[in-house]
């Protein structure tokens, strides 16, 4: 098969086998693995897997070739304020490019990497785009500016066209705060709320590709919904799909004597975030525009362990 038909996934979780299932049949799907699990679930869908690790440069000397789209949807490490993990990637994607005598030519025709809306940090429930600075708040979301910037970089020393999609928090019907409903974990009190944002993670896997598609050159897009909900608000929506109580409300001063620390941090940030750009430069139309047409195409819940929704 061509280069041009040959397609990349580095990062094989729930995101990188919905783009797979999309791809395999036009393209030849290789993907980026860890274990002999995860090659074999690969398998089963028709991508071609190579295990390696992004922990270990030794390990992907493997990931030779010329890709029509590398899709980079791998997490950071879980501490510091680099993106070692991606460094690694880009490293390896150019050395292993030189020996196999590819120096004329880029070793991808584009890179698609999915980066979080956590770059902006706190912006104090304001409606922002793509335009507004970065300004992280946490090591999580610096370590993805890093990473950001680093392909961005490498994008344009070996000539390869990059697309970075900041991602909100992702949902799917198996991805709902359910669990945390029903241990009764407090929402803060409307007047201490943040804006929170949302996108089903099909959609998610939709833009990456429309990214690959008709993405423009080092351009940044917000992948995110129309909700604009705040965080209570979520959670009140998803509970009564599934006939839950809603939370507790609490002040924010009482917050950390019931919530956990990692959960704190997301109730630190509040914004709201246009998606102009995915719209007229994707072209995309969301499949769930708000997370409450999504909740409502929901079947009876019982095998999840509760009831039919509202």
């Amino acid at each position: 098969m061509r280069p041009e038909h040959h397609i990349l996934i580095v990062g094989f979780g729930d995101i990188g086998a919905r783009v797979a299932r999309q791809l395999v049949g036009r393209f030849r799907v290789t993907a980026l693995v860890r274990s002999a699990a995860a090659a074999e679930r690969a398998r089963s869908i028709g991508v071609v897997p190579v295990i390696g690790d992004l922990c270990h440069p030794e390990s992907l000397q493997k990931l030779a070739g010329r890709f029509a789209c590398i899709f980079h949807f791998a997490p950071p490490p879980a501490t510091g304020e680099r993106d070692t993990h991606t460094r690694h990637l880009l490293a390896a994607l150019s050395r292993n490019a030189t020996r196999a005598g590819m120096l004329t030519q880029p070793p991808a025709g584009r890179l698609v990497y999915i980066s979080t809306t956590g770059v902006y940090g706190d912006c104090g429930g304001a409606w922002i785009d793509e335009t507004r600075p970065v300004r992280p708040s946490t090591d999580r979301a610096a370590r993805r500016v890093d990473a950001e910037n680093a392909i961005r970089h490498w994008g344009r020393r070996v000539r390869v066209q990059v697309s970075i999609l900041r991602a909100p928090g992702i949902y799917a019907e198996d991805r709902l705060p359910v669990d945390r409903l029903r241990k009764g974990t407090p929402a803060l009190l409307p007047a201490d709320d943040v804006f929170t944002n949302h996108i089903h993670a099909e959609d998610l896997a939709r833009a990456a590709i429309a990214a690959m598609r008709r993405g423009k050159p080092a351009r940044i897009m917000n992948v995110v919904d129309q909700s604009a909900l705040a965080m209570g608000a979520y959670f009140d929506l998803v509970a009564d799909a599934f006939d839950l109580p809603r939370p507790p409300r609490i002040a924010r001063a009482d917050a950390q004597s019931c919530i956990s620390p990692a959960l704190l941090s997301f109730m630190s940030e509040s914004r709201r975030i246009r998606n102009d750009r995915l719209k007229q430069d994707l072209r995309l139309r969301l499949r769930y525009p708000t997370v409450d047409s999504f909740l409502a195409t929901l079947p009876a819940a019982s095998a999840r362990g509760g009831t039919r929704p509202r």
